[in-house]
């Protein structure tokens, strides 16, 4: 829960902010309370509840915003939070926005919360859309239908946000002095509202009752399924005979520009190679444009360093502390920095772009029934793009999926996705072995996109085979269906992007790799500078993972690097490069040609390349993404079983890639 700063004033309303997604409510949340949120443009973005205050004339108004969900009859982790807190009785107004664009999509929602209470104020929100779309809300007339204060309006409009303030607090002096009881009532089919009425005649109230029907109805002698579709189509009727006596439109409200988009984004035969060319296209620019920043980054740091040994040479400081602070770890806080940063200042903004324009639902909607054909949810699909940010952010994202089998399946194979933090080793291996004239020529740039997104196809592949193997071992069952919206194509606020990728992702990923890579750096110094009998403490131990590296076209080093890289997977390649010279230390060199010439001096081919880049997309995940693991699932076993799970299919694709190359004999 993330809460603002309380505010002084004569007194607090609870206000819960309720809303389907894609409605604008986070916005409505920001103009609110002043704090600043992200809006993500798919479904289930949401999935904790975030607080902030705003005082108006007087009155304190605290917010609650609620996940977003299309129905209180709870299924998903959200539905469940919304419900909960509605029917609780957890606030004293519950304030529920809706799109002003397509009101039949969000009314539903504001039918069922108007059964549970009266407490209740409609906020139309995305005003200026529908103007555009030639659609016009009569607003007056569904408040008498209703029997709840409506407004319309723009979350971005300053004015209509205090109107909406105000009409707040009008309504909730209302609510103080007089409670008007029930305003609507959806009528369900006989069988249905017999079953229902059953209930509330027993003194049960009339929501509660639905839910007991909707969860159980075969108690009521009824069919689930039949009954379950004949309630929620009870709110889509009244939601339409409502929108028929207050909604006129000039047209439809899709636009022919998303039309057109739609036909080219999810086409069945233009979906998949646009998503390639994109992915491409993102990927060319990353590494096109990270590697001059990145030279000028090393040789910055190297130049400070060099006078930071100096420093502490003059004041007296041992040589044997200034080579641990200095050569292990702020050379390799250094290194990541100079490697990580440019990468990520660009590949961030431009995939929250994508994000932003609307995008990403239509990736969902290309690989759902691909999911679906492995036994999993298309959800995953969402949760996986979240995975390519940061693993443990995709396994909290799984709360979206209904099912607890499927939705285990993807926690289990979230990890399988390159986070961040193996990104910039996978790219930095890429320009070292498999680009010609060098990564910052046009032709290598552009091979280590192609072998970035080869490497991207590899990791979803496998994923749908690992949920295969789940769904029709472990985790029998049923694939689930679910409804995906793909929201209107919006053009993405690209200034605000790029600030937001940069504080909300950027920072926060180096900031979390720095953290890890200083007692990584200090912890493989020490390993690799304390030496027992004839060599180092690293020298013992990778030598004793030797022979399975060996067999997994690695080496012992390697393996050593990944167990050592276990608080997080960027000091991987660092912990490589260190344990290969013999002082435990990164030598003040341009960062590309170094890796380069240390590889190659230590024994590595083209496939030692391939199976490092092959296992650090699937082994154990990071110490972070275990404990994700561990609070979703509440079980040490499946926590276990995450990270033992990808690293088996690891040390097979290595070893079968190791033997292939030396059966051919082309992989030297």
């Amino acid at each position: 829960m993330k809460t603002a700063k309380a505010v002084e004033a004569d007194r607090t309303i609870k206000i819960a902010l309720a809303g389907v997604p894609n409605v604008g409510k986070s916005t409505v949340f920001n103009a609110l309370t002043g704090m600043k949120q992200h809006t993500g443009n798919w479904t289930g973005k949401t999935v904790e509840c975030a607080e902030g205050t705003f005082v108006y004339d007087g009155t304190a108004f605290a917010v609650t915003d609620l996940p977003g969900t299309y129905s209180l009859y709870a299924h998903s982790a959200e539905e469940e939070v919304a419900k909960t807190f509605i029917a609780e009785g957890g606030s004293d107004l519950t304030l529920v926005v809706c799109d002003a664009v397509c009101p039949e999509r969000s009314l539903p929602l504001a039918l069922q919360i108007l059964e549970v209470t009266d407490r209740v104020v409609i906020f139309f929100n995305l005003l200026d859309e529908a103007k555009r779309s030639g659609v016009t809300v009569n607003v007056s007339k569904i408040e008498k239908l209703l029997g709840v204060p409506v407004l319309s309006g723009t979350a971005k409009n300053k004015g209509d946000i205090l109107a909406l303030e105000a009409l707040c607090k009008k309504t909730s002096e209302e609510f103080d002095k007089a409670h008007r009881g029930a305003v609507f009532k959806t009528v369900y089919p006989e069988e249905t509202e017999n079953a229902v009425k059953s209930l509330e005649d027993g003194g049960e109230k009339r929501y509660r009752a639905a839910c007991a029907v909707y969860e159980a109805p075969e108690k009521f002698g009824l069919d689930p399924e039949k009954t379950r579709d004949m309630m929620a189509s009870a709110f889509i009727k009244a939601c339409d005979g409502i929108c028929l006596e207050t909604v006129k439109r000039k047209g439809s409200f899709r636009t022919s520009r998303d039309t057109f988009l739609d036909r080219i984004f999810t086409g069945k035969y233009t979906a998949f190679p646009v998503m390639s060319c994109l992915l491409i296209f993102i990927f060319w620019l990353t590494v096109k444009g990270a590697n001059y920043p990145s030279a000028m980054l090393w040789d910055f740091f190297s130049f400070l360093g060099g006078h930071l040994s100096s420093f502490l040479r003059n004041i007296g400081v041992s040589y044997g502390v200034i080579s641990f602070l200095c050569d292990g770890v702020y050379r390799v806080c250094t290194w990541i920095v100079s490697v990580m940063l440019p990468p990520m200042a660009i590949f961030f903004p431009l995939f929250t772009l994508l994000e932003d324009f609307g995008y990403l639902p239509r990736v969902a909607f290309n690989l759902d029934r691909c999911f679906k054909k492995c036994g999993g949810c298309g959800k995953q699909s969402l949760c996986m793009c979240m995975g390519l940010g940061c693993n443990a952010v995709g396994v909290t994202g799984c709360r979206i999926i209904d099912s607890p089998r499927e939705r285990l399946i993807s926690i289990l194979t979230n990890s399988m996705v390159p986070c961040n933090g193996r990104f910039p080793a996978i790219l930095t291996l890429a320009a070292v072995f498999f680009t010609a004239g060098g990564a910052a020529s046009f032709g290598g740039s552009l091979v280590s996109a192609l072998v970035l997104f080869l490497v991207l196809v590899l990791s979803v592949s496998v994923t749908l085979v690992a949920s295969k193997l789940l769904s029709v071992t472990v985790l029998k069952g049923k694939s689930s269906s679910f409804a995906l919206e793909l929201p209107p194509f919006r053009a993405p606020k690209v200034w605000e992007t790029l600030v937001r990728s940069l504080f909300d992702r950027t920072v926060f990923v180096l900031g979390r790799a720095v953290t890890a890579a200083i007692p990584a750096g200090a912890l493989i110094w020490l390993l690799a500078n304390i030496n027992v009998g004839d060599g180092s403490i690293l020298y013992h131990v990778s030598a004793f993972l030797d022979p399975l590296g060996r067999i997994m076209g690695l080496d012992g080093m390697i393996l050593c690097a990944f167990i050592l890289g276990l608080p997080a997977n960027e000091t991987v390649l660092p912990i490589i490069i260190m344990g290969y010279l013999s002082g435990g230390s990164l030598p003040e060199t341009d960062s590309l040609l170094f890796v380069s010439e240390v590889l190659f001096a230590n024994g590595w081919t083209l496939t030692t390349a391939i199976c490092t880049v092959v296992f650090s997309l699937f082994h154990w995940p990071c110490a972070t993404t275990l404990m994700t693991v561990k609070k979703e699932t509440g079980s040490a076993a499946w926590t276990l079983f995450s990270a033992i799970y990808p690293t088996l299919f690891g040390v097979i694709l290595c070893i079968l890639i190791n033997y292939i190359s030396k059966g051919i004999g082309f992989l030297f």
